[in-house]
């Protein structure tokens, strides 16, 4: 893949993206940035995360996510790793001092990387070398050798064009059909996101798994729970039972049990905190 002219880059410091839970505790001692790919890599590749923090003389922190249907690739030196999409919240204590170059893959991104069902890799992390050999290996250590976020998109942009990834013209639709599911909230069923992605529910099913990882019926709750959690931490007034209305459910206390799974606390529990 021959590369293209560079697309400005999106830069967006302290900016805290949907999913993160409990967003109180998010460290002043650390910074969050967001890059955009070039634009012959936009098709494949959401965005380019930086974390960098130093709690040294400070305790350690616990930060907690609900993951969205991506695959990432983070870079940090003696955990790199591929990361499959994770079904329940992500945990991660944060010490000392570090720095994470992260690749988010749009939804059926990583597929023409992988070639092979997403689904593979779903509650994993796989190492670089699995999949890229000697060169993922590597990458960890050219990325963070440098010192300008610029630098770093750079290298790991030219490491994503020597894989030569061909797009997929189904990736390209079932990720249509999670921006969907992500921006429309009437979609609270698999049987409507079907109807109106023209196919048939078991065959939506069976392109998720292959290009997305996990269901449709995963990707809607999760897209819903996330609506759930940035109204709770808005400070809004909820009303439960219409709520859980809104979001499909058949009644509240089957969303409250659906929520607790997942958060591990009731949602008044999760607001109180």
């Amino acid at each position: 893949m021959a590369p293209q002219p560079e697309r400005v880059l999106e830069k967006r410091d302290d900016v805290g993206p949907r999913g993160i839970l409990y967003p109180e505790r998010r460290s002043e001692l650390g910074s969050l940035v967001r890059l955009g790919p070039s634009g012959d890599l936009a098709p494949f590749v959401g965005h380019y995360w930086i974390i960098t923090w130093d709690l040294r003389g400070h305790p350690p922190q616990t930060q907690e996510t609900l993951p969205h249907p991506s695959v990432h690739i983070a870079l940090e030196f003696g955990r790199s790793g591929i990361y499959g999409v994770v079904k329940g919240r992500f945990t991660r204590v944060i010490e000392g001092k570090g720095k994470v170059f992260g690749i988010k893959f749009r939804p059926g991104g990583f597929y023409p990387f992988l070639r092979s069902p997403v689904s593979r890799l779903t509650n994993r992390i796989v190492p670089l070398g699995n999949l890229f050999g000697t060169a993922g290996d590597a990458l960890a250590s050219s990325v963070l050798a440098k010192r300008s976020e610029r630098a770093m998109v750079a290298v790991a942009e030219d490491f994503l064009r020597r894989q030569a990834p061909q797009r997929d013209s189904m990736a390209d639709k079932i990720g249509h059909i999670v921006e969907q599911i992500a921006a429309d909230r009437t979609i609270t069923r698999v049987e409507i996101a079907a109807k109106q992605s023209g196919v048939s529910v078991r065959s939506l099913q069976r392109l998720f798994a292959r290009y997305v990882g996990v269901s449709p019926k995963w990707v809607i709750n999760r897209h819903r729970l996330h609506e759930v959690v940035d109204r709770l931490a808005k400070g809004e007034t909820v009303d439960w039972t219409q709520l859980a209305f809104e979001l499909g459910y058949f009644d509240q206390a089957h969303f409250i049990k659906d929520f607790k799974a997942i958060i591990g606390r009731t949602p008044g529990e999760y607001r109180s905190r």
